[in-house]
């Protein structure tokens, strides 16, 4: 007999299902596409290398469905790819002062995405957009520190529900040439909402608000909306530099 003290649980399951092509990247998997179907007529010793691009290319602009945890204050990975630092840090200017994310130095999670990993982005909070910042730059090495600093980045404020902000930035890296956003300041979004892609290989680092517990150490991978990087409470790993 059920309780009435609990809710039923509800059967309910899931399946897979083929990933998506994200819109940004149609365009390119149809070029790709053509030019393998065209040079099959003309020069078909470059046919299959083409169609091994264009499937490369369909992978790249991946999509998944991602299904968000729902847990009170919990900070969501807002890129694939592997944790390369977790420090303390300087706030870039674009991101500090009063109403965005103070002045005192806070701890920033990189992640480093490879061409490998699905480039499309997501909120790491439910919440408002306060800021979206675009700075166009150079296209160095995303494992150097100046990258931060030098390279093409976007910059965005994400106010939470209760009034905490979180920062993030977007970084283009060697190959990649094009940082692409889904959201502009005002915009209310909702946790693991996409935000926005940076094309072919690319970091992303954010930045979390004191009275947050960092739950990554460098060498985990995440996965964007899925893969909780910080909640209120708990034990702070070691390995945070300062």
């Amino acid at each position: 007999m059920a309780s009435h003290d609990q809710p039923p649980i509800v059967a309910s399951s899931a399946r897979w299902r083929l990933p998506d092509i994200h819109p940004e990247g149609r365009r390119y998997v149809l070029i790709a596409g053509a030019a393998a179907f065209f040079s099959f007529f003309l020069w078909d010793f470059v046919t299959w290398p083409l169609i091994g691009l264009t499937l490369w290319v369909a992978a790249f602009f991946r999509d998944p469905v991602r299904v968000t945890p729902q847990g009170a204050g919990e900070i969501m990975a807002p890129a694939d790819g592997l944790v390369s630092a977790v420090e303390r840090v300087a706030i870039p200017p674009e991101l500090a002062g009063a109403g965005c994310l103070g002045d005192a130095p806070l701890v920033r999670i990189s992640i480093h995405m490879s061409i490998f990993d699905v480039h499309v982005n997501r909120t790491p909070i439910a919440g408002t957009i306060r800021q979206v910042v675009y700075i166009s730059g150079k296209f160095l090495n995303i494992d150097l520190d100046k990258a931060s600093d030098e390279n093409e980045r976007q910059h965005i404020v994400i106010e939470g529900r209760d009034g905490q902000c979180v920062g993030m930035t977007q970084i283009a890296g060697l190959v990649s040439r094009r940082i692409v956003s889904f959201v502009k300041p005002g915009d209310i979004v909702a946790a693991g909402q996409r935000l926005g892609l940076i094309r072919f290989g690319s970091r992303v680092d954010i930045y979390l608000p004191d009275g947050l517990v960092c739950q990554m150490i460098p060498g985990q991978r995440v996965i964007a909306g899925e893969t909780v990087i910080a909640r209120p409470g708990g034990v702070m790993p070691t390995g945070i530099a300062h």
